[in-house]
């Protein structure tokens, strides 16, 4: 079996000037990086009327276990077969992190024949936009100490400083740091840490930004900490936006690249859905909809926590309508949320299967509640038994009044996504959505909290100590008590407990820390150990990867 490296290699990719073309966009307003990786001109996107049918379709999950669900393969699969079918199509994702092409989770471009090209590039520094939202993130933390060492005319008080560097890698060594260390010349000692790139509020600023303008305001309104009279410090206090937005200009641009098979993709922004916002650039997302009639995007990790901040969040930001939301589930993945370990998934067990089938329900019952219509794909494995797949679908079609359709599209591309891409095809045609996020704005702080996890984790309460408490009233009292939350938590449970798989109920939701992302425009609620610098695995994917006599790379993915 060829890996999804050696797949990609044997492509034959078309010029970019001519996707775009396909995409609707003239050549002046492209900016090769190469000769399949374009970024398009911001200036002109911003003038561009979204069409007035054009049908926005989510591609979400189940919640993850190792044995993998396929949601980005899944995008690009139906992205290619809804042009396949006569459906003018363009994908939007997420761009990847270095930090799980190196570590476990791997890259971001999907596999086998339902990929985005060229492979290699994209999952490994791109057009170069996570380093420039590194550098811009590194720079206001270099303005904060640079202004305490030549006086601190704010008055910052070190003690109270919450805004970190960061790094586009796994590296646990980095979570708690002293910087400043060394004698006078090099600044007054203080504990710090790192985040990575994708879980900080720059990358958040970046996604949800409408334009440049935005984008400095945003900048701007970023607190870094509190004087000593406990009162909050922004980044405009520092005059830092300017530059920060200047080292952001080029990297605003979207990125445009192809499928294997052609379809034009844009690829812009990447936060992670358990410790960020977890969706790609509103910016790309009104790109592709001003240029397709069908655009299909994800939205990271199971509906819990992508496909419910994409709808009370982003959607809610940039006034999306989704039409439609595809709920990917493996029978892989199901047999481990009934109980069956990794290595014995290979078997047929309908016991188990049908145990696990009460994640999926809960996860369309969690969709059905923002009024949007749900279809199931199953994404299919060589060692899918029949019984298990009938299993499935009869249960979606009889219980939950869903179709699961059986989707091959990473041995056979579009062709293996054909008959989802029909169904999908008719649910967003259908005009049977009624989209509206599960909280209003104008409910307190908490109280938005509560229905985040009674509603979709099904958890029986919320629990945080005193200092929490004080926190909220904080935030409220600050002005900031009309923002969406922003859940921080394990991917792999609907609790913040990873060990509780499958559709656990009555269980507490246990908040550990009250961060505001004022730049952004929402409260992140810390639950459970979920860290914002995630470590290396034991044997990390870096072990592998390599380059031959060649100078070809070998190992990624």
């Amino acid at each position: 079996m060829k890996s999804d490296i050696e797949i990609a290699k044997e492509a034959t990719l078309r010029p970019i000037a001519e996707i775009a073309r396909m995409a609707g966009i003239a050549q002046e307003h492209i900016s090769p990086y190469g000769r399949q990786i374009a970024k398009i001109d911001l200036g002109y996107l911003q003038i561009q009327p979204q069409r007035p049918n054009a049908k926005l379709i989510l591609v979400t999950a189940i919640s993850p276990t190792a044995a993998g669900e396929g949601k980005t393969t899944t995008s690009i699969g139906l992205g290619d077969a809804l042009n396949a079918i006569g459906a003018q199509a363009i994908i939007a994702l997420r761009e990847p992190s270095l930090g799980p092409c190196f570590g476990q989770k791997g890259g971001a471009t999907g596999g086998g024949l339902a990929q985005v090209a060229p492979m290699a590039e994209i999952n490994l520094h791109f057009t170069g936009d996570f380093h420039a939202i590194t550098s811009a993130n590194n720079l206001l933390a270099a303005m904060i100490d640079n202004h305490i060492y030549w006086g601190n005319e704010l008055d910052i008080d070190v003690r109270r400083i919450s805004f970190k560097r960061v790094i586009d890698m796994n590296d646990r060594a980095l979570r708690m740091a002293v910087t400043s260390l060394g004698g006078a010349q090099n600044g007054f000692p203080r504990e710090s840490g790192f985040d990575i790139t994708v879980a900080s509020e720059i990358m958040a600023i970046f996604c949800l930004a409408e334009n440049l303008q935005d984008l400095e305001t945003r900048l701007g309104n970023i607190i870094i900490g509190h004087n000593r009279n406990k009162k909050p410090i922004y980044a405009r206090d520092l005059n830092a936006q300017g530059a920060m937005a200047v080292l952001l200009k080029d990297a605003m641009n979207p990125n445009l690249v192809q499928t294997l098979e052609g379809t034009p993709t844009f690829i812009h922004g990447g936060p992670f859905a358990n410790i960020a916002h977890g969706c790609n650039s509103i910016i790309a997302t009104r790109a592709a909809l001003s240029h397709a009639d069908y655009v299909v995007t994800e939205a990271g990790f199971g509906a819990d926590l992508g496909a419910e901040k994409f709808l009370n969040i982003k959607c809610r930001r940039a006034e999306l309508k989704p039409d439609a939301v595809v709920i990917v589930a493996t029978i892989r993945a199901l047999k481990m949320h009934g109980g069956v370990a990794k290595a014995d998934l290979a078997h047929e067990n309908l016991d188990a299967v049908e145990t696990g089938l009460a994640n999926l329900t809960r996860h369309i019952e969690n969709v059905k509640k923002f009024g949007v219509p749900a279809i199931v794909c199953i994404n299919h494995f060589y060692h899918d038994t029949e019984h298990e797949l009938e299993l499935v679908q009869n249960y979606c079609r009889k219980e939950l009044v869903v179709e699961a359709v059986v989707c091959k599209h990473w041995a056979l591309g579009s062709a293996g996504a054909t008959a989802l891409a029909q169904k999908v095809k008719e649910l967003a045609d259908s005009k049977t959505a009624k989209f509206a996020p599960i909280y209003d704005l104008e409910l307190p702080l908490e109280q938005k909290l509560e229905t985040i996890a009674r509603e979709i984790y099904r958890a029986k309460a919320i629990v945080y100590d005193a200092k929490i408490k004080a926190r909220f009233k904080e935030l409220t009292d600050l002005g900031y008590g009309d923002l969406p939350i922003c859940v921080a938590k394990t991917q792999y449970s609907f609790s913040s407990d990873s060990a509780l798989i499958g559709a656990p109920t009555g269980h507490e939701l246990q908040v550990r820390e009250l961060r505001l992302s004022a730049g952004a425009g929402f409260v992140v609620a810390v639950c459970g150990d979920i860290m914002t610098m995630p470590g290396l695995p034991r044997h990390p994917a870096a072990e592998q990867i390599s380059l031959d006599a060649k100078g070809e790379i070998q190992g990624l993915f």
